[in-house]
């Protein structure tokens, strides 16, 4: 506790006195441009891990970075999803696992729990369909690999359970709201993305190409030869097996810009599907070669 008290003062001291004109507008409302749903692990901090200030998120924080389908559960999340998309506005929703996560080693040996933590026990059961997948799934996965694996997957399972929110589908079905899958690494500190059309986890600098993405079809009124260029280059880059960590960011640059060359030029969906179907494994060996520490 006194460490904590020595912070306050700190904190009026450095941080109130050089940001008194934002804690001013600050006071007058708030307009946090993304929902930061994290798991309440005290080694995960949203704001320190993307270097943002106060009022940029609006974060939910519990065991397991859990979401409760919709009418699953009387707790907070759902209140406080439905507040941050309708009345804040917010577009923009991560929902971020982590590594050696306590909940998911819980949710490995759920039933033990049951005696001991009766109200933890209630809590990961909304998370049993992620352990059953896993399980089911991967049964040659145990020990640490198969602890990665239900983190990767809890993501992904907790964002099917927003999507049972009416005013999450409202949303995503008008084109207004954007939901991401991140898995946060404590011992490296980087942070891994889902792409949906590689099926893998991928630095994030990937996502741009979702945020780039156009809806319905491409005109049919495109020079076909302006797009040759570009096919060259994205099949040259297929062949680039970087040695270092900056040279696999260079390919992964490369490959954004590549992609978003080919849109503009009017490649067309079908096509843009087939080379990032291509690059699936490039793209995961990269990342792999981005955040291994030599």
């Amino acid at each position: 506790m006194k460490k904590l008290i020595r912070g306050l003062d700190k904190f009026r001291q450095t941080y109130v006195s050089s940001h008194q004109e934002l804690l001013e507008q600050l006071s007058h409302g708030q307009k946090p441009r993304v929902l930061f749903i994290a798991c309440s692990d005290s080694r995960v901090d949203p704001n320190l891990i993307t270097d943002t200030d106060i009022g940029e998120l609006f974060v939910i924080r519990n065991a397991g970075n859990i979401i409760p389908p919709y009418g699953a559960a009387n707790g907070g999340e759902g209140g406080t999803i439905e507040y941050a998309i309708h009345a804040l506005g917010i577009e923009q929703v991560v929902i971020c696992g982590h590594s050696h996560c306590g909940a998911m080693k819980g949710l490995l040996k759920l039933n033990k729990l049951q005696k001991d933590m009766p109200l933890v026990y209630d809590w990961l059961r909304h998370a049993e369909s992620t352990r059953r997948m896993v399980l089911e799934t991967y049964p040659h996965y145990e020990g640490d690999e198969l602890l990665e694996m239900l983190v990767a997957e809890n993501v992904l399972i907790q964002i099917d359970n927003l999507k049972t929110y009416p005013i999450v589908r409202s949303r995503l079905h008008q084109g207004r709201l954007k939901i991401y899958a991140w898995i946060y690494n404590i011992e490296t500190g980087n942070v891994l993305a889902y792409d949906a059309r590689t099926h893998t986890y991928i630095p994030p600098e990937g996502q741009l190409l979702e945020e780039e993405d156009t809806v319905g079809s491409f005109s049919t009124s495109v020079n076909n030869e302006s797009i040759i260029p570009v096919k060259k280059e994205l099949e040259a880059l297929l062949k680039v097996t970087p040695q270092t960590s900056k040279a696999a960011k260079q390919a992964t640059r490369s490959l954004i810009t590549l992609f978003d060359k080919a849109r503009r030029l009017g490649m067309n969906n079908i096509e843009l599907q087939n080379y990032h179907s291509l690059f699936s494994e490039s793209v995961q060996l990269w990342a792999e070669k981005i955040y291994t520490r030599v």
